[in-house]
């Protein structure tokens, strides 16, 4: 060997089969240098002509490391490594790693081969070298390496794991279109785990495409199976990237792959619960929010779903569970199933469930919390003596079941069975955490769908308490209605309507609008339509019977203005539109207070809006209302509504006039096709303002069916009276009624000549159903009913009039009053204007 080392080896350094390139030095067994590499000499910036002759110690930074080092070169042993810091040719101090081996001995003696490493570099070697191992043997990443031509040259610990049988032990070679062994069986590389649009849809493409452009691929994902894990299904990651040399030569594709299934698993849970969230409790319908809670668990969750609820809540009573299973007061209310053939079905919806005592339902019933059989056996007890469930699970193959209560606020109201047949995983915890948490969501929803229902049921009971249950049958007028109030949850409002039937065949027609929607509105409508109905019976004027409205809603708000003197519940305030119709004359007389004006449509002519001077509305006070009198003619319609019906659909209250001009022409169709027509025309289906509408079409009376006489003042008038209503109900056929109506008459003309001012008129009129026999007279004196004394001669008129009559009354005029009867007419008598 020549005194200067040529070349550079690679040999091992310390750790045995770590590899690392070296800078050989040659010493004897003095330690004098005798050999010195271009590596050694890279490494430490000392030429060959500078170190050859001198100890290899000298060039050490720290003198106290020699007489180690000599020992090192006494004693060489290729095991060890020796880390000594050496001092550069630019003064530099480099810790470098020594390993020491003998050579050959020569005549000069002994000589040894130093290879010198720096020993951060070492180090770094050192740890790639263990990450490597750790990556081959220990890592949970699947790693596959294919070489150029796609076939697999190495992979992992992890790979082999995830792919059984032939190929835990990778085997390059294999044949065309299957880029790693064993993925036909374990994980076969399927179109769908690629995302469409984004790469190749085979995987041969895929990584040719990697490979090819250097494309980095990531976040592909694919279910699958592993046989060692008892079949359960599994979801890894993929990710692909191009290996290749410094110079930027291809050598392979790597390919990534990480089993993402408890993560994808905790992602479905979390996107059940949100979409349940969405989903569950959209209606305030129970059956609804059962149905939901169903299509949430079937397929996701389970193959076969069914919701049984206690007798009590479907009924809207507080549940007790205990009790429920004291009288089996359980039904079905709904079953989902994968198959819509449903052969899981034992009960039909809404039928009675019986499950036996000691069945899981039972179980989970009494005590609130969920019952899990992970492997069903159809041989348990509580299915021995239910024959028909028993047969079915076995048939289908059920082999897993979960009993889930349906609790809220504390209280058990139904369960929730799940079964799996089709899908082979049994349930687990995982799945019965997610399932409680559903059920807890949809009980919440049903138990607000009971306490609705109760509620809904309790308004709508005030509601119909506080409109009329059905129109009045009037002969002055036909009527049909609608009433839509916004509130559709309650089912009430504060719109109102009634048809009232006045004196002398005279009818009044009233639409009002409270301020607010739902109970509050609607107690306030009632109490508004109970004032109405008395002031009506009065028989006010309509501008003097919205004058005393209009005081009447000034102390409401004062009432609750006291009670709520923060927030909306302290505001009062309605609008109100009265009219009165009087069939005799055919007119009508109107007043308004802050309310739309009626509508009038003509046969012949376009639909007017009535000019009725607009008052301001109820509550405001200190205003006069004004009246206006129109004349009705016959065949014509009459339309009343709230504000809610012409600016329902969010337009202009023009535009919605003009479509009720629209809603109304051809008034002689029926009542009930005109509403029909003004509710499809100007309506939304879920109106943001209670609507309520009325139209009314008058009948006038014939002038066969009134006759009118003025009287004499005098005491002999009450005898003519008497004379000329006799020939007027024998002229119409009413014979039977002239005692009553003689008597009735005579009274009452009596009456006026005694204790009013003439002239004195009688009226009588008949319509369908009625006779009436009014008294006009000049004076403002109101008659009064009193029980006359044992000894008294006089009194006792009105008495009589009272007993014999249907009915009877005083109404004011601008110049007296009519003091009227009515008498009911026989049914086997004819008909008016016949």
């Amino acid at each position: 060997m020549t005194t200067q080392a040529s070349g550079s080896g690679s040999d091992d350094i310390g750790d045995g089969p770590l590899i690392a390139r070296a800078a050989a030095v040659l010493v004897d067994d003095r330690g004098t240098v005798t050999g010195w590499s271009p590596e050694a000499e890279r490494l430490l910036g000392h030429c060959a002509q500078e170190v050859l002759g001198r100890p290899i110690t000298a060039l050490t930074e720290r003198p106290g490391e020699e007489a180690d080092a000599e020992w090192f070169l006494r004693a060489p042993d290729p095991a060890r490594c020796l880390t000594v810091v050496f001092r550069t040719r630019a003064g530099r101090p480099l810790r470098v790693a020594m390993s020491c081996r003998a050579l050959h001995t020569t005549p000069g003696g002994s000589l040894r081969l130093l290879l010198l490493t720096d020993a951060g570099e070492l180090a770094e070697r050192r740890l790639r070298q263990a990450m490597l191992h750790g990556l081959g043997t220990q890592s949970t990443v699947a790693l596959t390496i294919y070489g150029p031509d796609l076939r697999v040259t190495w992979a992992n610990a992890a790979a082999r794991k995830e792919v059984p049988g032939e190929a835990a032990t990778p085997r390059p070679g294999r044949g065309d279109g299957e880029p790693r062994p064993g993925r036909s069986e374990g994980r076969p590389y399927p179109a769908s785990r690629v995302p469409s649009g984004q790469h190749p849809d085979s995987a041969r493409q895929l990584l040719r495409r990697v490979l090819d452009t250097g494309e980095t691929v990531t976040g592909l994902q694919y279910r699958g199976r592993i046989p060692a894990d008892t079949g359960h299904e599994h979801v890894w990651s993929l990710s692909y990237y191009r290996l290749q040399d410094a110079d930027g030569r291809p050598l392979g594709v790597c390919e990534e792959s990480v089993d993402v299934t408890d993560l994808h698993r905790a992602q479905q849970r979390l996107a059940l619960l949100n979409e349940a969230s969405d989903l569950i409790g959209s209606t305030l319908d129970l059956e609804r929010t059962a149905q939901e809670l169903a299509e949430i668990l079937v397929p996701r969750v389970a193959d076969f779903t069914a919701v049984d609820l206690l007798g009590a809540v479907l009924d809207g009573r507080e549940p007790d569970a205990r009790a429920a299973y004291r009288t089996g007061d359980m039904r079905r209310v709904v079953h989902h199933s994968l198959r819509e053939d449903l052969p899981e079905v034992v009960v039909t919806a809404g039928g009675t469930v019986g499950y036996p005592r000691g069945s899981p339902q039972w179980e989970s019933l009494a005590s609130g919390r969920p019952v899990l059989n992970a492997v069903l056996d159809v041989g348990s007890p509580w299915l021995v003596h239910d024959a028909v469930r028993r047969a079915r699970m076995r048939e289908l193959g059920i082999h897993t079941h979960l009993v889930v209560p349906l609790r809220a606020r504390g209280v058990t109201m139904g369960v929730a069975t799940l079964m799996r047949w089709h899908d082979p995983d049994p349930f687990s915890a995982e799945d019965v955490l997610l399932v409680e948490e559903l059920a807890a969501r949809a009980a919440v929803c049903i138990d607000n769908a009971r306490r609705f229902g109760r509620e809904h049921r309790s308004a709508l009971t005030l509601q119909e308490s506080l409109l009329p249950h059905e129109l009045p049958s009037h002969a002055a007028v036909a009527a049909a209605y609608r009433y839509l109030p916004a509130d559709t949850v309650a089912g009430v409002g504060g719109d109102w309507f009634d048809v009232l039937p006045l004196a002398c065949a005279r009818v009044g027609l009233v639409v009002g609008d409270v301020v607010g929607h739902g109970i509050r509105a609607a107690a306030t409508m009632g109490r508004l339509r109970t004032a109405v109905h008395t002031l009506a019976d009065l028989d006010l004027p309509p501008e003097e019977l919205l004058t005393h409205l209009d005081d009447l809603v000034t102390r409401l708000s004062e009432e609750a203005e006291t009670a709520y003197p923060t927030g909306t519940e302290g505001i009062v305030g309605a609008t109100c539109l009265y009219g009165v119709y009087d069939p005799v004359n055919r007119r009508a007389t109107f007043a308004r207070a802050g309310h739309p004006p009626p509508a009038l449509a003509h046969p012949d002519k376009p639909v007017e809006f009535l000019d009725i001077p607009a008052g301001p509305p109820l509550g405001v006070g200190g205003m006069p209302f004004e009246p206006a009198e129109v004349e009705i003619p016959e065949g014509c319609l009459l339309a009343l509504y709230t504000d809610g019906l012409i600016t329902a659909s969010g337009y202009d209250p023009d535009i919605g006039l003009e479509r009720l001009r629209f809603a109304l022409a051809h008034p002689d169709r029926p009542l009930e096709e005109i509403c029909d027509t003004m509710e499809r025309t100007l309506l939304p289906d879920r109106p943001r303002d209670d609507v309520a509408f009325l139209v009314a079409r008058p009948s006038p009376l014939s002038a066969a069916d009134v006759a009118s006489w003025d009287l004499a003042f005098e005491p002999a008038a009450a005898g003519r009276a008497r004379a000329l209503t006799i020939d007027r109900l024998t002229r119409w056929r009413l014979d039977d009624l002239s005692f009553t109506a003689e008597l009735i008459v005579s009274e009452l003309v009596t009456n006026a000549v005694r204790h009013a001012r003439g002239p004195v008129a009688l009226r009588l009129i008949r319509t369908e159903n009625r006779i009436i026999l009014a008294v006009l007279d000049h004076s403002n004196t109101s008659p009064h009913l009193r029980r006359a004394r044992l000894g008294e001669e006089g009194g006792r008129g009105l008495f009589l009039v009272a007993q014999f009559a249907l009915r009877w009354g005083t109404r004011y005029t601008t110049d007296g009053k009519v003091i009227w009867a009515e008498l009911p007419v026989p049914s086997a008598s004819p008909s008016p204007s016949t």
